[in-house]
């Protein structure tokens, strides 16, 4: 007997729907939409900034996982790619061009949005630099601005 008439109807040309997440990330709220490849929501939630908070039913089924470049980026994304999915950081002027249409800017509506840019794949990709390197920045700036002040305070004080 041939193997494609006793496989499963999933295996016999039906293929699983894949998903598309899009993260619209505030500092206390995140609004994740998820929708299949026909564009259709399948999943319109508000949570705590967390990642993954509600992507648990979804992990093996999603394609790309989306969400804007911000100050969270540095954390949020490598916490992202451990959870499975493949998750893109994307450049915030392409976002904006994208959304720019909406008639409703909401942090909902943005999420919405974010998912059907990943979906369509007209999306740019921002680098995320590493946690060594953001740690590095951090010392230097910190070091130059305590630096002036430092020297302010020597000369006042006359030691040399």
């Amino acid at each position: 007997m041939n193997d494609a008439h006793t496989a499963a109807p999933q295996q016999r040309g039906r293929r699983a729907t894949d998903y598309f997440c899009g993260l619209d990330v505030g500092m206390d709220e995140t609004s994740i939409c998820v929708v299949d490849d026909k564009g259709k929501a399948a999943l319109e939630v508000s949570v705590v900034t967390d990642p993954g908070a509600a992507l648990k039913p979804y992990p093996g089924r999603l394609r790309r996982l989306g969400h804007e470049a911000g100050s969270l980026s540095p954390w949020r994304h490598p916490e992202l790619l451990k959870l499975g999915p493949p998750a893109v950081c994307l450049e915030t002027l392409h976002v904006r061009a994208a959304l720019k249409a909406q008639r409703n800017k909401t942090d909902k509506a943005d999420a919405l949005g974010i998912a059907h840019v990943m979906r369509t794949g007209w999306f740019t990709r921002a680098h995320i630099r590493s946690a060594a390197c953001y740690r590095l920045r951090l010392l230097l700036t910190h070091r130059r601005n305590l630096k002036p002040s430092f020297w302010i305070w020597r000369t006042r004080s006359g030691t040399r």
